[in-house]
């Protein structure tokens, strides 16, 4: 009897002493839980500040308000339209800032020309330069206007739905690189404000780009067909007069260009008006 007292008193010590040790044990766990992890909370907390402060300076730097507005216009047409005429001329008002198409990088990509590689072989170097193109004339409509008027030569709507199209549509450009090109242009645009107050459209026939493409001698253009000319034609008539292929940014103002530069001036002053209230139409 007295050594089944003392192996039953045995038994409950050790039981006392396995539960302390282990009450002790978590204890200790826990407290190193608190001391691993709580740092690692914070830093996830700031990490999500962060990003959320970041979308918030990106909303603010893309969204138009108050006196952040500027007019933005875009002067779309044919290759060989005028446009560049057309910049130049509104360029001598103090209150219009022009943004030309970036051609000078389109031409050296760390000593590598695309704009040449793609009229050589457009199957192979379509994706190449239309990828580029995209990403440059994002970043001219992201740029910080200086003046209450910006105008720019095309835009990136004109990019995709003119020169992209074109290349897919006439087959020198495979199913996959206009997929990817599209998924890139797509996300854009639902995703970042890119505002068109006005479309310029300089209304020419081919045959008169045709002329003056080949007055100007451009190495990049000498191998440029009147057939081309003509599909990019098309297709701006579809997209800015017909309205048949996509969506149209905003409004558009024709100007018939097919004239000699004296009256196209005369045109230019005469839609001055039209041009600057345009915010107001």
């Amino acid at each position: 009897m007295a050594l089944s007292c003392c192996i039953g008193q045995f038994r409950r010590t050790l039981a006392h002493i396995h539960s302390t040790a282990a009450g002790s044990f978590n204890q200790q766990i826990s407290h190193c839980q608190k001391r691993v992890y709580r740092p690692c909370t914070w830093i996830n907390t700031q990490t999500r500040l962060l990003s959320s402060r970041t979308q918030q300076n990106c909303t603010r730097k893309l969204v138009r308000n108050g006196e952040d507005k500027k007019l933005v216009i875009c002067v779309e047409g044919n290759i060989a339209s005028g446009k560049t005429t057309c910049l130049e001329h509104f360029s001598k008002t103090n209150e219009i800032e022009v943004l030309t198409e970036p051609i000078s990088k389109w031409r050296d990509v760390q000593g590598h020309n695309p704009l040449a590689l793609m009229y050589q072989d457009p199957s192979r170097w379509g994706l190449t330069l239309q990828t580029y193109v995209q990403l440059t004339m994002l970043n001219r409509h992201l740029s910080t206007a200086s003046a209450p008027v910006r105008m720019m030569e095309r835009s990136i709507y004109s990019a995709k739905y003119i020169f992209v199209e074109n290349l897919y549509r006439s087959g020198k450009m495979p199913d996959v690189d206009f997929a990817v090109l599209s998924e890139w242009f797509d996300w854009i645009i639902q995703n970042i404000f890119i505002p068109v107050d006005l479309i310029v459209y300089l209304q020419t026939t081919p045959q008169i780009c045709y002329e003056r493409l080949k007055e100007r001698c451009r190495v990049e253009e000498t191998m440029i067909p009147i057939e081309y000319l003509e599909a990019i034609h098309q297709l701006h008539e579809d997209w800015l007069i017909n309205k048949t292929s996509f969506k149209v940014p905003a409004p558009v103002l024709v100007i018939p260009a097919d004239h000699a530069l004296p009256k196209m001036l005369h045109k230019y002053e005469e839609n001055r008006e039209k041009i600057l209230l345009a915010r107001n139409a």
